[in-house]
């Protein structure tokens, strides 16, 4: 299993979580909790990854 980071803030006016992947784009999602969160970025990261999406790396 690949692992990946996540950009996570909490959102001052609705309260929730917001992540995103960098380098998956469409990769964000919110929740209410961050363990919501957590399931919620996996999910997105394995749909993009079953529809054979590349990862996006920084070059250096």
């Amino acid at each position: 299993m690949k692992a990946f980071t996540a950009i996570v803030e909490k959102c001052s006016d609705t309260g929730l979580y917001v992540g995103y992947v960098p380098g998956f784009p469409g990769a964000h999602t919110q929740g209410e909790t961050l363990d919501e969160l957590n399931k919620n970025l996996k999910e997105v990261v394995g749909i993009l990854l079953e529809d054979g999406f590349t990862f996006y790396r920084r070059k250096k």
